[in-house]
C-alpha cells in the first residue's frame, strides 16, 4: 500500500539516517467526527510507531494499513498481508 486510506489508520514506515522510523496518519474521515483535519504524528522509531498505531486502532476500532515501500516491517510484528492487484 503506498497511499493513506481514508477509512483506516495508516502506519508509514521508512528508512532514514538513524535507522528506521514511522509516522501514524489518522484521517479526519475515520475519526467519527472527532477531527476536522487529518492528523499525522511526528516521526518515531519504527517499533514505537507500530505500537502507537495498534494502540490507536484498538481505541478507535479501526483497521491499520501499512505503507512500507522500503521493507522496514519486522517479522516479529506479525504477518504483513499484501493487497491483491
Amino acid at each position: 500500500m503506498n497511499e493513506v486510506q481514508s477509512d483506516a489508520i495508516t502506519l508509514v514506515l521508512k528508512r532514514d539516517h538513524d535507522g528506521a522510523s514511522g509516522s501514524i496518519v489518522l484521517p479526519a474521515a475515520a475519526s467519527g467526527g472527532r477531527l476536522t483535519t487529518d492528523q499525522t504524528s511526528a516521526q518515531l522509531p519504527a517499533q514505537d510507531a507500530f505500537r502507537g498505531a495498534i494502540r490507536l486502532a484498538n481505541d478507535l476500532k479501526l483497521a491499520v494499513v501499512v505503507c512500507d515501500p522500503e521493507g522496514v516491517w519486522k517479522s516479529e510484528w506479525g504477518d504483513l498481508y499484501q493487497p491483491i492487484e
